[in-house]
């Protein structure tokens, strides 16, 4: 268990767990939840329909869709409205790092944490549950991305633990997402008590003093505004469309890649 995120090993993670990796120089971090089979089911912005702007370097950036992989054929599967995707650990890894997004942690350790998105207070459902949130939604979609109320980390959050906001959000479950709204949150509430203190690593104290309390009163094992959501059931849900329509889908001019059964026997 390390301050900054628990780095672990391909053979240490088992089907339904969480796992990330580190983007852009530690800049941010991209979630999801390993499903076996050296299989990663992950939520990332739709499939847009390919263009003469399909090469805009922007694009290239948020994209988390592999173009072509030799190694799985149906690395890359994802419904053309849909922005839940299945590829394989090397594809999601990008030559990055893995890690494992911890459960259940005490209080104490979640506050000594530096960065969010690592860890959460709330405790995990069984791994067969967790599997088969990531599988439904992988067929079924889970609705619009948005980088601060629904992205990669509330998606495997919500596969490992059910809970969603009651009401549509403003801010969804991300630790992540919390962490980046409220370092200046924090250093423009602590502005009236950095006057009481004296020097710059008082000042300092109290701003992350009011960072850390506001990331333990938005963590998903804290909120009191979050239940637990069937996935089945999901469609109902505010602010979450599935896919319903299957000839809605194929309406779209791309195909999807078939999805093939799961291999276990790649996994090291």
């Amino acid at each position: 268990m390390g301050l900054l995120s628990n780095r672990v090993e391909r053979s240490e993670i088992r089907p339904g767990d969480h796992i990330y990796t580190w983007r852009a120089v530690y800049a941010y971090s991209h979630h999801g939840i390993y499903v076996g089979g050296s299989k990663v089911v992950h939520f990332t912005r739709k499939k847009e329909i390919e263009s003469s702007d399909s090469s805009d370097s922007t694009s290239s950036l948020i994209s988390e869709i592999p173009s072509e992989c030799q190694t799985f054929p149906d690395c890359g599967f994802q419904l053309p409205n849909s922005g839940v995707v299945l590829t394989c650990l090397d594809c999601f890894l990008r030559n990055g790092s893995l890690y494992c997004f911890e459960y259940g942690v005490p209080s104490a350790v979640f506050l000594a944490k530096l960065r969010g998105g690592t860890c959460t207070i709330a405790e995990s459902d069984p791994p067969e549950v967790v599997v088969h949130r990531a599988m439904y939604l992988l067929q079924n979609g889970f609705g619009n991305y948005d980088m601060f109320e629904k992205n990669c980390e509330d998606f495997a959050l919500y596969c490992k633990t059910g809970l969603l906001p009651v009401e549509e959000p403003g801010i969804g479950t991300s630790g992540q997402a919390s962490s980046a709204i409220g370092v200046p949150l924090a250093a423009l509430l602590s502005t009236p008590f950095k006057l009481l203190a004296t020097g710059p690593l008082g000042m300092a104290t109290v701003t992350a003093g009011m960072y850390c309390a506001g990331r333990y009163i938005t963590d998903i094992g804290v909120r009191k505004d979050v239940a637990k959501v069937e996935v089945e059931k999901l469609s109902s849900h505010p602010g979450f469309r599935l896919i319903e329509d299957e000839e809605s889908v194929n309406k779209r001019s791309e195909k999807p890649k078939t999805l093939l059964p799961m291999k276990r026997k790649r996994e090291r």
